[in-house]
């Protein structure tokens, strides 16, 4: 059975990116949101390898893939990267996942740089302002001070912001591997420089043309998100126009591992159509 893991590595205009692929079928790509990684997916990828070539990859300054001090890795950064990755991979018209900060970097990709895709999923996206919360404008404004944390408080925040996405407990072991790209030199640096790039701006572009989307598209939400109530995944519904609007109960921001059975069930449905 195909499992997550990294076994390539991709230069892009942001730093070195690690990489992965499994399956057989339409190509499918993965792109994960903040604070995570492509290991976010990794209790799906088994179930979406059978039905498809799944492409995923850990963004410049998370994971695995290259983190330096002066690193851009803002929304902007990232629309880039992901068209990037789609011509290393050779990849003309993939079907996209995209989750949280994916949302608003695949959207940037399609819209601004004019990448077609066969279908799109948008799953508990950020891609709307305001985004954000009183926290993060806090860190952004203080990113020096959060560097120099010692290591014990420096992990219980990582941990405890982790752990504020989550409607439901999930693994622990997945709870570990979440925290741990935080937790080296590099990571620790780069976990606070997140906030100090984030920038509304960066999904005000986009926005006046989210009905100008030129591929089915699905939008999934977990209807008890503590980051991103579900009303903005209703008003994206709206702004999109035509798109499939399904939310899943008892599920929080993180639907791939929360609940990755029903999360599956909606995305292989849609994601199936036309397929050979």
């Amino acid at each position: 059975m195909a499992e997550w893991s990294l076994t390539e590595t991709f230069e892009t205009s942001a730093g070195e990116v690690a990489a992965g692929r499994a399956g057989k079928g339409p190509d499918l790509v993965l792109a994960h949101g903040w604070p995570w990684s492509s290991f976010s997916w990794h209790r799906v990828i088994p179930e979406l390898a059978r039905q498809f070539r799944v492409h995923w990859y850990d963004m410049p300054g998370y994971g695995q893939s290259e983190m330096n001090a002066s690193q851009r890795s803002s929304l902007d950064v990232q629309g880039g990267v992901f068209v990037e990755m789609l011509d290393n991979w050779g990849l003309k018209t993939p079907r996209v996942i995209a989750h949280d900060f994916g949302g608003a970097t695949t959207l940037r990709a399609h819209l601004l740089h004019h990448r077609d895709f066969e279908r799109f999923v948008l799953m508990n996206v950020v891609a709307m302002r305001p985004w954000g919360s009183a926290f993060f404008d806090h860190v952004g404004k203080h990113v020096e001070v959060f560097q120099e944390l010692p290591p014990n408080i420096h992990r219980a925040i990582v941990e405890a912001y982790i752990k504020g996405a989550f409607a439901r407990e999930i693994d622990s072991s997945d709870l570990e591997k979440l925290i741990a790209p935080w937790l080296s030199t590099g990571g620790w640096q780069s976990f606070y420089r997140q906030f100090a790039q984030a920038d509304e701006k960066y999904t005000a572009q986009i926005e006046p043309f989210f009905d100008q989307l030129r591929c089915p598209t699905k939008i999934i939400w977990g209807e008890d998100d503590p980051w991103i109530p579900l009303e903005r995944g209703k008003a994206l519904n709206d702004a999109v126009k035509n798109a499939t609007f399904t939310t899943l109960p008892g599920v929080g921001h993180m639907p791939q591992l929360e609940n990755p059975a029903a999360a599956l069930r909606e995305l292989v449905e849609f994601l199936k159509d036309n397929t050979s």
